[in-house]
Parts: C-alpha cells; structure tokens; sequence
C-alpha cells in the first residue's frame, strides 16, 4: 500500500473546495510546485521531512490556497464598494428614520395616544428602522460585492471622473433638502397634532386646538398641497444643484399661496379657533387680546415669506 505524505495530505485539502472540472490540474499544478520547493530546500543541505513540512508551512492554510487558485472571494465584506455604501447609507439614514418617526407620530395621534406613548412609540420605531436600513443595506452590498468578484456583473458601477459631483453651491445641497423636507413634515405633523390632540390646555375642557377647526378639510387640505409642492422645489434645486431665477420665481408663489390666506383668515377672523379667546388661557380683554394676536401672526407670516422669497432670489443671484 502506498504510503500517504503530507504532500498528498495537503493537495487532498487544497482541491477538495474547488470545483471538480479543476481539480485535477490545480492538483498536478501544486504537486509540482511543492516538489520544486522541496528539491530546492533538500539541495541546500535540509532534511527531506523537514523541507517538505517547511514548505507546506509556508504555503499556508488550503482553502485559502484553493481560493486563491479558483479566484474566490473569501472575504464577508470586502473594500470594493464600501464609499458606494457608506455614501448611500448615510443617506438613507438622513431621510429614512426622520420620515418613519413623523409618520408613527401622525398615525398614533390619529389613534388618540398620549403624549408618553407616542413619544415612545417613536423612539422605538426610528431605533428599529436605523438597525434594519443598516443591516439590509450592508446585506445587499456584501451580496453585489462577492458576485462580482466571483465573476458576476457588478451592479454599481465603477469610479470614474464622470462620478465627481457636481459643485453645488449654498441652498442647493443634501443637508438643505434634508432640513427643508423635515421642517415641512414637521408643520404637516404639526397640524395635525393640533386638530386632533391640541396645542392649548385650559382647566375644564383639556386640549384645545390653537387653528379654528372649521378649516378642516379644504383650507388645511390646500394647506398641505403647498407644503407638498414645497418638498418638490426643493428636490428638484437639489438635483440642478442651484438656485435659478425660475426657482425663485416659484418659491415666491408658493409663500403668496400661504400668506395670502392666511392674512385674509385672519382679517375674517377665521384662523385662530375663537373658543381659545374664551377659554381663559389668554388673560386679557377677548377682543383687545385676539387683534393683538391677529396682528402678530399676520406680521410674523408677512415676514416669514418675504425673507424665504428674498433669500431664494439671494441665491438665484449668486450663481448667474
């Protein structure tokens, strides 16, 4: 019976993960090169058995070897795609989380949660969301990389110097969508919370909505189309990466299209539920009282769109 060496022990390890059609040239490939090195070592004055346990000491693990010699990855999560990655999921953890928090907000408000329990449910959520965008993300790439070294297609493409981004210049960045896309979801939230939990508490009658409720549903539902339309210009400067005079333009029509109501609300004396007046919260003269607030909003709202319309022509300005 022929005896069996640590050379054939090794080769027996090295081709056994490796698939069958290159088995046997991989085998006859190594065989050779260890006797090479063997031959070499015994010529320098080494023991054979130790020449031989020398170099299979230095070629090192087989199935590393193996994989290697058949070209596959063994790696989890390997370095080709990771800034794809991490640009995308710094991303996706910008927008997703704050989305996912103003929507539970919203729907246990609907639900008539408290205050405590929404708060908790929101922290819950986003906590769960973060993990999961994470986990997901990272799975997806760790799967696009290995199919792409194990001589796949890769699914994103490669650097190149078409891949620089663009300059984009104040008011025209990711950070700035952010905000603006948050700031609106928060109003949108806001709202909300005002006609179904309240923002004014008054001993005996609770929580009591600061808008008049009769604006429900046609004036708050134009309310939330600007707001909508809003989030829209903002994408789309985003992705010209600059303000323009258009822009410009358009973002002066959707303030008018909010202030201009409001004012004239006010002047009806529609905006602002009268039973707050009433209710004792505000001390004071109910007539006195509700001109002074009225003045304040309408100045507050008149302010408010001239500085964003002037800002937006600011920037409109500073790229041509």
């Amino acid at each position: 019976m022929t005896e069996v060496t640590l050379t054939d022990r090794y080769i027996g390890a090295t081709v056994r993960s490796v698939p069958e059609r290159q088995r046997a040239d991989l085998a006859a490939e190594l065989r050779s090169s260890i006797a090479d090195q063997i031959e070499a070592r015994v010529e320098g004055g080494a023991d054979p058995a130790e020449a031989e346990r020398a170099v299979l000491t230095a070629l090192g693990d087989p199935d590393r070897l193996a994989a290697e010699y058949a070209d596959r990855p063994a790696f989890l999560i390997g370095p080709r795609y990771f800034f794809s990655w991490w640009r995308l999921l710094k991303l996706l953890l910008a927008i997703v989380p704050a989305c996912a928090a103003v929507g539970v907000a919203i729907a246990q408000t609907l639900t008539g949660a408290t205050v405590g329990e929404v708060i908790a449910e929101v922290v819950v959520v986003v906590l769960s969301v973060v993990v999961h965008v994470a986990f997901w993300t990272t799975l997806v790439f760790a799967i696009v990389e290995r199919s792409a070294r194990a001589g796949g297609a890769g699914v994103v493409a490669e650097w190149s110097i078409d891949a620089l981004p663009e300059v984009r210049q104040s008011g025209a960045r990711l950070s700035d969508l952010i905000a603006t896309v948050v700031f609106l979801a928060a109003a949108a939230g806001a709202v909300l919370w005002d006609r179904f939990v309240g923002f004014a508490y008054a001993d005996g009658r609770g929580w009591m909505p600061v808008l008049d409720p009769g604006l429900w549903p046609w004036w708050i539902g134009g309310l939330f189309v600007v707001l909508v339309l809003e989030a829209l210009l903002a994408v789309y400067v985003y992705a010209h990466g600059r303000w323009t005079l258009a822009t410009a333009v358009a973002n002066v029509a959707l303030n008018a299209a909010i202030v201009i109501p409001v004012l004239w609300l006010l002047g009806q004396r529609r905006l602002i539920d009268p039973a707050l007046f009433e209710s004792g919260i505000l001390s004071g003269d109910a007539s006195n009282l509700e001109t002074v607030v009225v003045a304040v909003v309408g100045v507050g709202a008149v302010a408010v769109a001239v500085w964003d319309s002037v800002d937006g022509f600011v920037k409109a300005r500073r790229t041509s």
